[in-house]
């Protein structure tokens, strides 16, 4: 696919890998905002926020027109889960997520510098994790893939075997619904 200017505002291999594997020619320009959730704000508002807020952050420092940010929680019994602090809250995550369904939320913001506004959408997915063995969770963090993903945890990693089943889209729980941003893209003119 031919792309006209797109910058991914994120340092996210797994979000490039996605990007690439559609053929989307962009260049990488991560945006470092504040990831703290607001008071009382809720999940989708959250993911929106930061999304939009790290595509105009990327728009304001770098040149291009097409800016894509995104953002990737973990949601389970009304507790937004981000990347773990340490060991102790991945252990933490994972045994909460243990054999109960969850959600993935990934709001993505595509910023258009020339028309000074932004399109943004949130995409859910429903995961089911099996009953996780306390060694297969000390195994699992043992690795270190928990420590920069949303709810310590990579589906397409050594996670794939804790999860049972998904309803919706997998590459959401990756970090990026490619469907959704693809045809955003196209509708906004970033994509022929």
């Amino acid at each position: 696919m031919n792309s006209i200017s797109i910058v991914l505002a994120s340092a996210s291999p797994r979000r490039s890998e996605l990007l690439e594997s559609a053929g989307i020619k962009f260049r990488v320009a991560p945006a470092d905002i504040c990831e703290d959730p607001l008071p009382d704000e809720d999940p989708v508002d959250h993911v929106l926020r930061l999304a939009e807020g790290k595509a105009r952050a990327a728009a304001a420092a770098t040149e291009g027109r097409f800016f894509l940010g995104a953002d990737t929680i973990v949601l389970c019994d009304g507790e937004i889960m981000g990347k773990p602090k340490d060991q102790a809250d991945a252990e933490r995550m994972l045994k909460k997520l243990s054999g109960v369904p969850h959600e993935v939320v990934t709001g993505f913001a595509v910023f258009d510098r020339e028309r000074k506004g932004a399109v943004c959408e949130a995409v859910r997915t429903k995961v089911y994790f099996k009953q996780l063995r306390d060694e297969e969770i000390s195994s699992y963090i043992a690795t270190g893939c928990p420590f920069d993903k949303a709810g310590a945890y990579a589906i397409q990693g050594g996670a794939a075997h804790m999860v049972q089943r998904i309803d919706g889209s997998y590459t959401n729980v990756v970090g990026l619904p490619l469907c959704e941003v693809v045809e955003t893209l196209r509708r906004m003119g970033a994509l022929d």
